[in-house]
């Protein structure tokens, strides 16, 4: 038997990766669960097992080169199959490359789609469906701008290159939303076509200058996590209605219990940190601010009961932001290991699929590259998100007196169709008594 391994669709909304190298070439012999290569998602850099014991007959996409979902990765000639047979099987192939998706599946063979995440069902075979006006239905022969979208979804749709007239609404009354414009532009189902009707014409050259008018400059490819990154920045702009509050918290007596517990946390190997306290100071108050612990689905605000709080962490290849469960029910000490073993995971690209899912409010952290007050940018779909500067020595008047303390600037940005200017403020106001006068306790009532 003759396998063909496809990349497989882990869940998670990945619709592609990159081939980052690979261990193996055409003509190796391989064992299961050997690894083939890298590959790199959105998420991160995960290696692909090899699903069967055989050789290798084909590499299919080169390293450096982008793989969607259902697509070929490798054929492997299984133990025990002829050379010819192989070599009948790579002929069909490439003259009837319909035919060759269903030879994995032949005498009852289940598809082996093992990943870092677990054992998931292979995707069915996937083709780009590229639609152009003259081909489509007469149901959907409508105009742009005859179907129902706000501004903003139009404004999406144009940047994603999505006809509009070929996405089916599932908002209210037909409506398009964000997540109809996403999904539409990573299938390729709303691809809008070129003025003319035709297709979108592939050359086999692409000429890309290294200069403009002013000098030579460098091309970085988007792709990966800085091209998750910028989606997700982007639908959040286009959706949520963002406002920003600044404050100042007054971290004098924090920072000198910090330096106290510090020692004792070292020797069991912890770094504590603020982030720590400010993690729990957070949880602990979003506990009396609902809606602060929110999202909106359609016409109805969702009030999250657990407190998991993502900690955004700047990597290399760009921001991402692994989460601390129910952190309002874990000790200063656990969030602090969490915290420290979560950055060092989502550094080396190794983190968990789960760590980096089912947040309910974000802190980012810009301090440590001496910003001080910012505007963060919400974590769509969570309603806020709180920004954190760098703490400085300033005089402040206490008592009548002057004095100089340690103060901590905060930016809390968050959705105005959520949550109204008084309820982020009186937000912020327990959050900074809490770090003021070390309250870090639970709140008996919400157990």
């Amino acid at each position: 038997m003759v396998y063909e391994f496809k990349f497989p669709d882990v869940g998670e909304g990945i619709h592609e990766g990159e081939i980052v190298k690979w261990f193996v070439k055409e003509g190796d012999s391989v064992k299961a669960d050997e690894p083939l290569g890298e590959v790199e998602t959105d998420k991160a850099v995960v290696e692909m097992p090899s699903p069967k014991t055989g050789k290798i007959l084909k590499l299919h996409v080169p390293a450096g080169s982008t793989i969607h979902v259902g697509e070929n990765m490798v054929t492997i000639q299984v133990e025990g199959e002829s050379d010819e047979d192989a070599k009948k099987h790579m002929s069909q192939q490439q003259s009837q490359p319909a035919q060759a998706t269903q030879s994995a599946t032949k005498s009852g063979d289940v598809p082996y789609t093992g990943s870092v995440v677990g054992f998931l069902e292979e995707a069915k075979e996937v083709r780009p469906i590229i639609q152009s006006a003259s081909s489509a239905p007469k149901s959907q022969s409508v105009s742009s701008s005859e179907v129902m979208a706000t501004p903003a979804v139009r404004n999406l749709a144009k940047q994603k290159n999505v006809d509009l007239a070929l996405v089916k609404g599932t908002g209210p009354s037909g409506r398009i939303t964000v997540e109809d414009i996403q999904k539409a532009a990573a299938s390729g189902t709303g691809a809008a076509p070129k003025k003319d009707g035709t297709e979108e014409a592939h050359s086999e050259f692409k000429v890309v200058r290294k200069y403009d008018f002013f000098g030579y400059i460098d091309r970085v490819k988007l792709h990966g996590i800085r091209k998750a990154v910028a989606n997700r920045m982007t639908e959040s702009i286009f959706t949520a209605v963002q406002l920003t509050n600044t404050h100042e918290a007054d971290v004098t007596d924090l920072e000198s219990l910090r330096q106290k517990e510090k020692k004792d946390f070292e020797k069991e190997g912890i770094k504590l940190t603020t982030m720590a306290y400010l993690t729990r100071a957070v949880a602990l108050s979003l506990q009396n601010h609902p809606f602060l612990n929110s999202s909106l689905e359609g016409e109805e605000i969702v009030q999250k009961k657990y407190y998991n709080i993502g900690i955004a962490v700047d990597t290399e290849e760009g921001l991402m932001v692994p989460v601390v469960k129910g952190a309002a029910a874990k000790e200063i000490k656990v969030i602090a290991k969490e915290i420290e073993n979560l950055a060092n995971d989502v550094k080396s690209r190794k983190v968990n699929m789960m760590d980096l899912k089912g947040g309910s409010f974000t802190i980012s952290n810009l301090g440590s590259v001496g910003v001080e007050f910012f505007t963060p940018v919400i974590n769509y779909p969570e309603s806020a998100i709180l920004g954190v500067g760098r703490t400085l020595e300033k005089p402040v008047v206490r008592n009548g007196k002057i004095e100089v303390r340690k103060m901590l600037p905060l930016s809390l940005t968050y959705d105005h169709r959520i949550v109204d200017g008084g309820q982020a403020a009186r937000f912020m106001i327990e959050v900074i008594k809490r770090l003021e006068t070390l309250d870090f306790k639970a709140n008996p009532e919400k157990h």
